[in-house]
């Protein structure tokens, strides 16, 4: 799958959207998507972080919110797999900054949505 310009959507990025769209989808999207996109939204909240990071992380954020991007979200199964791998490729690049306290506080969140076995599942990703 390539890549779409995920840039050209950082306008389309605001911490209130973010925060509507994640609650909304978190279940259907499923416990990689949600665990992925929150551990990026909180790394952007981080001081220690780029101006270019914050930036990718933006655009990537506000392609997840967009209701326009290469596979629309309505469509069942596939319709955030394109999301899901703008976030992973984003994350993969900012990995080194994203500590220890931004995944554990990513992690309870989602225990405010999911069981213990469905956040296993985060538990195949690799970074």
């Amino acid at each position: 799958m390539e890549l779409p310009d995920f840039m050209s959507y950082a306008n389309k990025f605001s911490p209130s959207e973010f925060v509507d769209k994640i609650t909304k989808i978190a279940k259907r999207a499923g416990a990689k998507l949600t665990y992925v996109a929150l551990i990026l939204f909180y790394t952007l909240q981080s001081d220690k972080v780029s101006t270019a990071d914050k930036a990718i992380i933006i655009g990537a954020l506000g392609y997840m919110i967009s209701p326009l991007d290469v596979v629309p979200d309505a469509i069942p199964i596939v319709g955030l797999g394109d999301d899901l791998a703008v976030l992973l490729f984003v994350l993969k690049k900012v990995w080194n900054n994203v500590e220890p306290s931004i995944q554990q506080k990513a992690k309870e969140r989602l225990s405010k949505w999911f069981d213990e076995e469905e956040i296993s599942e985060i538990n195949d990703l690799k970074f």
